[in-house]
């Protein structure tokens, strides 16, 4: 398996008008270095397959084995006792098991039906109560393994909207060669959100606030990484989910909830993601393309609506941070979404020059509109569709919830559910991919039902303990020098 870049090779743009292809890479050369060279992302030259055969045989696996039965069409470049040992580290009931009432950590993402045909796939067992969990502790112990192969360290420079940050930091937390530098919006996640991070003392674990929205932060750490004599000297990796790592690792819980959700692999799942920076949902649209039955990948976002607005009208406009909204689900409170731009590779027919063209226009602060052509016209066979929720929408989400089922759900999933109730279809089950815990936005959730949600074991009083974070104005040349002071070269 080899990889590519979704932009090709500029380097050679001052002497030719089409740009020579990225030379392709093997998962261990990419799962270090975030961005590729050219600015593009990385994917698979082609997504494997999966035959009938194959999905009827993974139905009645455990999720550490058919985790280890997906990452093996993906990562051939660590020897296969060593991935299934990576793997069986990190799914376990141990790891994923948070106390969660009615929750089953031996399924690590249990299926628990609302009623029949519509349920909430839960994402958030892992020790930040997030669905990040389910792709960062692999992608722990894949950093540590691959850098003491290597005898080498790396420096992860990350930016967050919320649950991001925390999932890295304790996933990466006392492992060996890896220190963690985490931008994250100052004031703009909740107080639990703040103090998952903020509060972690460990050495090698360095938090930074930019005065600024996550776009801001997550401009920085693109910036860094397309400064490669930085990069390189700093030896600079990502754990946003431009890594590509985190997407794959994603692909399986897709798998897992289909089996839970249907008896036969003849059916078909709509699967309703919210969205923000277009990693979860990405994760699907591989495992539709790999011959996953999805009938629907339903797409939610918030009030910064500027996926939903492609995929309704083919204009993608990011917007700037004066344009957005800070909302009651701040992890989507995003308007540049990174991983977007793999969706629109596979949209234009994996044609780097367009999606190069394309993008060059995003990275100038415009737009691009791509209603009246063929690529918009073929959007349809991709199985997305969209809409989104506000404020009021959520609260009411959560009440109703909370009232027919006696599920308390988090603001994002309340986004998720309420564009999955109004999309729904008789044809196939709808699942939601379950957020966050309820804990983690306790003051909307007190808002909409007038009490707090339950707070798992080992989470009391933390917006109390000593937080340590550094502020900062929008700078990368500030971003770079904190670095500096604080590793040694």
């Amino acid at each position: 398996m080899r990889y590519l870049s979704t932009r090709g090779d500029s380097s050679n743009s001052s002497v030719s008008a089409v740009p020579a292809a990225s030379p392709s890479k093997t998962f261990t050369e990419i799962l270090l270095a975030g961005l590729a060279p050219d600015g593009g992302l990385y994917l698979p030259e082609t997504y494997p397959q999966v035959s009938r055969l194959e999905l009827d045989a993974w139905r009645g696996l455990s999720y550490a084995d058919l985790a280890y039965a997906v990452l093996s069409k993906f990562i051939d470049d660590i020897p296969p006792a060593d991935l299934k040992a990576l793997v069986d580290k990190t799914y376990t009931a141990k790891v994923y098991c948070n106390g969660r009432t009615g929750g089953n950590a031996a399924d690590i993402t249990p299926l628990r039906w609302l009623e029949p045909g519509l349920g909430i796939l839960e994402l958030s067992n892992g020790p930040t109560l997030a669905f990040k969990d389910m792709a960062m502790q692999l992608l722990g112990n894949l950093f540590e393994y691959v850098l003491d192969k290597k005898s080498e360290q790396i420096n992860i420079l990350g930016a967050t909207s919320g649950d991001t940050g925390s999932a890295a930091e304790y996933a990466m937390r006392g492992k060996h060669g890896v220190r963690v530098f985490m931008l994250s919006p100052d004031g703009r996640m909740s107080a639990f959100q703040r103090a998952q991070m903020y509060s972690l003392q460990d050495e090698n674990i360095y938090n930074i606030a930019v005065r600024g929205m996550f776009d801001d932060a997550q401009d920085i750490v693109k910036a860094v990484s397309n400064d490669h004599a930085f990069k390189a000297k700093y030896k600079i990796g990502a754990v946003n989910s431009i890594n590509w790592a985190r997407v794959v690792a994603q692909i399986v819980y897709y798998f897992k909830g289909y089996f839970a959700a249907t008896k036969s692999n003849d059916e078909q799942v709509a699967f309703a993601v919210p969205s923000g920076n277009f990693g979860n949902i990405c994760a699907g649209h591989i495992a539709r393309m790999m011959g996953l039955p999805i009938g629907k990948l339903v797409m939610a976002t918030n009030e910064n609506d500027v996926l939903d607005e492609f995929f309704r009208t083919g204009v993608y406009r990011p917007r700037g941070t004066a344009e957005t909204h800070a909302t009651s689900s701040p992890s989507m409170d995003i308007s540049k979404a990174s991983n977007f731009e793999r969706f629109v590779f596979d949209l234009v027919g994996r044609d780097p020059v367009v999606v190069r063209d394309l993008w060059a226009k995003v990275d100038a602060g415009g737009s691009f509109d791509l209603s009246g052509t063929a690529y918009f016209s073929a959007l349809s066979k991709f199985g997305f569709v969209s809409g989104s929720s506000t404020h009021a929408d959520r609260l009411a989400t959560i009440r109703s919830t909370y009232e027919k089922y006696g599920v308390m759900v988090d603001t994002h999933t309340a986004d998720g559910l309420k564009v999955a109730l109004e999309l729904r279809c008789v044809e196939m089950p709808m699942i939601v991919l379950e957020t966050a815990l309820p804990i983690k936005f306790e003051e909307t959730i007190v808002e909409a039902l007038g009490r707090s949600p339950e707070r798992p074991a080992g989470f009391e009083g933390i917006e109390q303990l000593p937080q340590r974070v550094a502020v900062m104005d929008v700078d990368v040349d500030a971003v770079k020098q904190f670095v500096r002071d604080h590793v040694d070269v």
